[in-house]
Parts: structure tokens; sequence; C-alpha cells
């Protein structure tokens, strides 16, 4: 027998004699698995103890080990700080790849029949991180009520895979769909009490799972292995379609809460080792979720990789955007370390499809190369603990959520708005704004290029981007808290009435500024997150915390109105916009004097068509620009556009300006319009009206730049 943990996979393997269980613990002092009842998950029919070998590894081989059996552990162990061992309690194998639930609610393992899945012709659609448009999406709340799916399927991973959805997906422009947790979750202590539940799925029971509620009624009625096997389904059927599945993974805590929370697993098996804790066994709780994986440690560290790998090998997903994933980056000492080795692990896993560490880039620099784009990893750069908040600190082959960019499109379109109504002036001018449209430079390093940067404008946190252009405060009485939960500030602006109103001014207002957040995001320089439903300006009623809500608050309607289709339409012009020209998605930052390949060259101008001057830049009264910018190809032919952006509410006249090798420019969206009526062209030098607060893109035409 192994003698190593390294050396040894965890959890149960079945092997010709029976099947083989791993476990790890550095300070338990015995351990057995307990066997259930075929017939009664609550009854246990055997004991059978678990050898300690070395590195804090325990195992046990038996025939008795199964598919079909249900399993737990119990462990024991010392007395004192930060030990809270109970050999009474039953808990999870950290690595149980099917759970299941006695006719008490308790949780059991399920030793999963090795059962391979047929994949057809269906591989990783390995998009070019360049290409990339993500869509952030609940897998219940996607397809709950849509008409088009079966109503079997709704709310289900089958719904997600139906032609129907995938249609939608396809149409709409986006590459990927980012899911909110799958991974099997529980609800809090606090919400079940509440008679409320956790709807977005941050409080993980088990990292190699997927959530059974979210399978089809047939595939719960079939076990662990159907729900295993619809799941593969909808990721075989998204791959078909060329559409990449990326999970939201929640490693930086889990569902035992804090010290006074349930032990379902890792508390009970070694709660010394698996948590941040201080000397005395105070947690040390970085998340605001009562406990914080401590990744420092090895064997917490190896969990992650493993469940990492599980997914992306065996279930082929191709992305992870990771929760809180600061937390993940702590060292022994609880600090941030950007050199984390198992940040740098995951980056550099050659079964995640890393290998050099680049993401999106092939190791010869190119966008493009064939095989190139490994699994996609996106960090949330911050939690809640000293030193959180580490946006841009992330090592090559990351990308990160930029809140700033979020926070200046909404400052600009929203409230900087709100400000000059009351005070007649803005309060800045536009130059912050053009640095987030560029790509951020000023936040992530050059070597790693504006695809470092995540932009988004709302995500499933926060208000929609239909509420956060009608309401000015949050609105979550609903959640129970008495409106103190979700954030206070956020950089909205009802435009002059709270909520619904049927003022058809400020209804336009709204609806223009919906399309000049969606427009600045999808043509900015950086990897586009849109959060599903705002296409179609879905509304929450001004809840911008509504994690407990499982109802049609939070589920995307499908019967829309004229101006949702209007706005539907919008998005699907401008992820077409963003495929179609080059120039607006860049590889590489631009070094001015330089070609850089997969780059952009940018020029500024202002309203009169010239070069931009300090005052063009800071002055609240000027917030105009033009920005042309050229790429410079590596696999796709030369392009350039020229985009229009104008943050007054006051209309203005623009010159546009005259450049070397521009012939013409024609115009291809205006966000001033609900339906842009087609393209129009314009010789440089003329002037063109741009209504107040809006954007205009245009294709510049004329010979391609002599290298």
């Amino acid at each position: 027998m192994p003698a190593t943990a390294t050396e040894v996979p965890l959890g149960v393997h079945l092997t010709a004699h029976g099947g083989r269980l791993a476990v790890w613990s550095a300070n338990a002092t015995a351990m057995e698995v307990c066997l259930f009842d075929r017939s009664d998950a609550d009854w246990v029919a055997a004991t059978i103890p678990l050898e300690r070998a070395d590195d804090g590894l325990w195992i046990v081989e038996s025939r008795h080990l199964e598919p079909g059996v249900r399993y737990t552990l119990r462990a024991d162990g010392p007395e004192g700080p930060g030990h809270v061992f109970d050999p009474g309690v039953h808990l999870l194998d950290p690595y149980a790849r099917g759970l299941v639930r006695s006719a008490s609610g308790e949780w059991r393992g399920y030793v999963q029949e090795e059962d391979p899945f047929d994949w057809g012709h269906a591989r990783k659609p390995r998009t070019p991180l360049d290409h990339t448009v993500v869509y952030e999406a609940h897998v219940k709340g996607l397809t709950k009520l849509n008409p088009a799916v079966p109503e079997e399927l709704r709310g289900t991973y089958a719904g997600l895979a139906h032609e129907s959805t995938i249609r939608y997906l396809k149409d709409l422009g986006v590459t990927a769909v980012e899911l909110l947790p799958v991974h099997q979750f529980v609800s809090e202590q606090r919400l079940i009490k509440q008679g409320l539940i956790n709807y977005w799925g941050y409080n993980t029971l088990n990292f190699f799972t997927p959530h059974a509620a979210y399978a089809s009624r047939a595939a719960q009625l079939g076990g662990t292995g159907a729900i295993l096997r619809e799941f593969k389904g909808m990721v075989r059927n998204l791959h078909e379609a060329g559409l990449e599945v990326f999970l939201d993974v929640v490693y930086n805590h889990t569902a035992e809460e804090g010290l006074s929370g349930p032990t379902s697993s890792f508390r009970g098996l070694d709660n010394r080792s698996y948590y941040r804790q201080t000397e005395e066994g105070e947690y040390v709780d970085t998340t605001g979720c009562g406990n914080a994986l401590n990744t420092a440690n090895p064997a917490a560290a190896r969990l992650v990789l493993d469940s990492l790998r599980y997914w992306a090998e065996e279930v082929q997903i191709d992305g992870f955007r990771f929760d809180l994933a600061v937390t993940l980056a702590r060292d022994a000492e609880h600090e941030f370390d950007p050199e984390h080795p198992l940040i740098r692990a995951i980056g550099a896993d050659p079964q995640l499809g890393g290998g050099d560490g680049t993401v999106g880039i092939g190791s010869d620099g190119s966008a493009n190369a064939p095989g190139s784009t490994g699994t996609k990893l996106i960090a949330e750069p911050w939690d809640v603990g000293l030193g959180g908040w580490q946006v841009g600190h992330f090592p090559d082959g990351w990308s990160e959520w930029n809140d700033g960019f979020r926070d200046r499109m909404r400052r600009f379109w929203l409230t900087d708005i709100g400000a000059a109504r009351t005070a007649g002036a803005a309060p800045e001018g536009i130059g912050t704004l053009a640095r987030r449209i560029a790509g951020s430079e000023h936040v992530f390093a050059r070597e790693r290029g504006p695809l470092a940067s995540v932009n988004f404008v709302t995500a499933h946190d926060g208000f929609t981007l239909a509420d956060v252009t009608a309401y000015n405060e949050k609105h979550n009485l609903g959640n129970g808290e008495d409106n103190r939960d979700g954030a206070s500030s956020n950089l909205s602006f009802n435009h002059g009435v709270e909520g619904p109103t049927r003022d058809q001014r400020v209804l336009n207002a709204r609806r223009k500024a919906m399309r000049n957040l969606l427009g600045t995001l999808l043509l900015s320089s950086g990897v586009p997150m849109l959060t599903a439903g705002d296409e179609m300006g879905r509304s929450q009623r001004g809840n911008n915390n509504a994690y407990n809500q499982d109802s049609e608050l939070t589920w995307l309607p499908w019967e829309l109105q004229e101006w949702q289709n209007d706005l539907l339409q919008v998005a699907r012009d401008l992820t077409r916009l963003r495929r179609e020209n080059p120039a607006l998605r860049p590889v590489r930052y631009g070094v001015w004097g330089e070609t850089v390949p997969s780059a952009t060259q940018m020029d500024w101008y202002n309203k009169d068509g010239r070069p931009m001057t300090m005052d063009d830049w800071d002055s609240p009264a000027e917030r105009t620009l033009q920005y042309l910018a050229a790429s410079t190809p590596e696999f796709e032919a030369f392009n350039r556009i020229l985009l229009v952006v104008h943050g007054l509410e006051e209309d203005v006249e623009v010159v546009l300006p005259a450049h070397e090798g521009v012939e013409s420019y024609t115009q291809l969206w205006d966000s001033s319009v609900q339906v842009f009526p087609g393209e129009v062209a314009y010789r440089p030098g003329m002037t063109v009206p741009v209504h107040g607060t809006s954007i205009q893109l245009y294709v510049a035409n004329g010979l391609a730049p002599v290298a």
C-alpha cells in the first residue's frame, strides 16, 4: 500500500476487490467508516476502522465499499485549542463523488459507480480570451419561467441545455455561461430558522458533487449518477454549440459556518488543519461567512486543486470564477501573497490546461494560437479580511473582476448626471472613464494586458441594470434583515423618481442610461461580463442583495414588453459589433511610438476633432471625447473604430477627426435611439449631432498603416 498522501488519491476509488477509501487528517487519533443499511440510510450496518499511514493519511480497503453504498466517517482526536473531535458525529468524506439524504434528512456519502460518459463529438470550444463574452447566470433562474422550455425541465441543468436556451444564448452573442455555484450547497442555519433559503448557493457542502436540486425530477429519482449525467449532458450540449461553461466556485469557506455552526465534514475531521484560526482556536474569518479554508495547509490546497482538476477533466468545465479569491491566497500569517503556492499551482497545472501559466494567450504571445487557450481563471480579487482588496495583484495567467470599471461607469452615466442636475455641473471630467475604456492599464501590469480585466457594470450581487437606473436606495425588506443587508452605496440614479413610474421622460432617460452602460461594457477593452437578465431590463424591485429570494423576483422574465425587446436587440448588436471589430478587444497594451502585435493604437480627440488637452480630460464642462483605435493585427484583418462618448445631458455637435489613412466613417450604433436605423457614412471634418448622454460607434474606412 502506498505510504504518503501525495501518492494516494483521496476519497473512494474502486478496485478489483471492492474499494479503497483514503482520508487526510493530521491530528486524528482514530477514524472509522460507517456503512449504512441499503434500505435505511439512518441505520449503521457496519463500521470499519481506517489505518493511519504517513503524512496524515488514513486508509481502508474493503469489499463492502462498492457502488451504491452510503457511508460516513467518524473521527476521534485530542482535546485542546482548535480541536473539536467528536467520535459520535457522522462526517462527510470531503472527496465524496455522490451525496444522498437519509429519511431523517442527514447527508451521506455515496459510492458512485464508474460510468463512462459519452461525450460524442463535443470538445471544449477553447474560445480565445479576447473573443470571450461572459454571461453570469443562475441555473434555476435562467429558465424557470421560459415557456419555450418543457415545464418539467424549467430551472434545471437540462433546461439550460435545451435547444431554446442555447439558441437564445447564441443569438445574444455571449461565448461563455458562468454559472452561480453548482457544487452541492445548503442553506445557513439562520436562513432555515427564518423560513428562507440560500438561493445563490455560496455555502458549499461538498466540492465534488453537483447540486441535486438543479437536476430534473427524473434525474433526481434516478440517483446521483443520473444527476451527474444530466450535468455532463448540459456541458456537452453547450460545447456542441460552441459555448463554454464556467463555474463560480466557493473554496474560500464551507457550510460549517462558525464554531457554533453545523459540523458536517472538515471541522470534525481536523478543525485545526482545515480552517484558519488563532493559537487559541478562534476562527480567523476573512470571508464574513463564519470560517475560512486554510489554504496555507498543503492538504487544504490540494483539496482545491483536486476539485478543480475533477471538474475540468471529468466534467469538461472550461473556466472558474473564484469567489473571494484573496482568502485562497493568504499565507500562514493570513496575509495576501500574490505568489501563494496554490495560486501559482492553479495557473500552471497541466491538468487545468495552463501549463505555461497563460490563459487565452499562447506561449508565443498570440491570442488565437491553436490550442493555446487553457482553462480560464477569474479571481474575485477581494475578501473582507485585513488588506482584502487586491485588484490588479494576481499573477500572470489570471483575470480579475474589475470593480473600478463598474464604479467608474456608474459614476459617469448615473451619479455624475444626478449631481449635474442638482449642482449645475458634474463632479469631474471624462479622463478617468477613458482609462477604463482603454483597458485599465493603470491597474494591471503591462505584461498581463487588458484581458486581465473582467469588466462588469452589474453582477449577481447588487442592483440589476434596470434597478441601478431606477432606485437611489436599496429596498431589501423582503430579506428579513430590516433593510440592513446589502450595500448602501450603489452609485445609482433614479432619474427623478424612486422605483416604478409612468413618466415617459423618466423612462426614456433610464432606458438610454441602460444602453450607455451596456455600450461601455461591450465596447471597452478587457473581458466583458453580462449579468443574465440585464439584456432584457430585468428588475428586482430595488432589492440589491436577493441572495435568499427564490421566486419570480430573481427569475428571468420571458414575456417582454416592447422596450425590453428593443434593449435585447441592442445587446445583440453590441456583442456582434465587438466580435466584428478587433480594435475593440486588444490582447496587449500598446506602447507609444511602437507597434505592439495584437494591441491597439489609440488617438484621442475632443469634440472639435482636435487632440485632447488637459482641460478636455479634466473639465466637468467638457465631458466629450472621441476615441480612435486601430488594431495591430496578428490573426485578423486590420480594423479601426471611432468611439464617441458624450457625458452631459445637453446635446453637442462633434467634428469627426481627420487622421492619416481615414477616408470616411460609417456609423454603426447610436445609444441615443432605442432602435438604430442603420449604417450612415460621414467624411472626416464633418460635424455630426450627438444627443445628451450618449455613445456613437463608427468604423473608420481607409488604408491600413504601413508597417
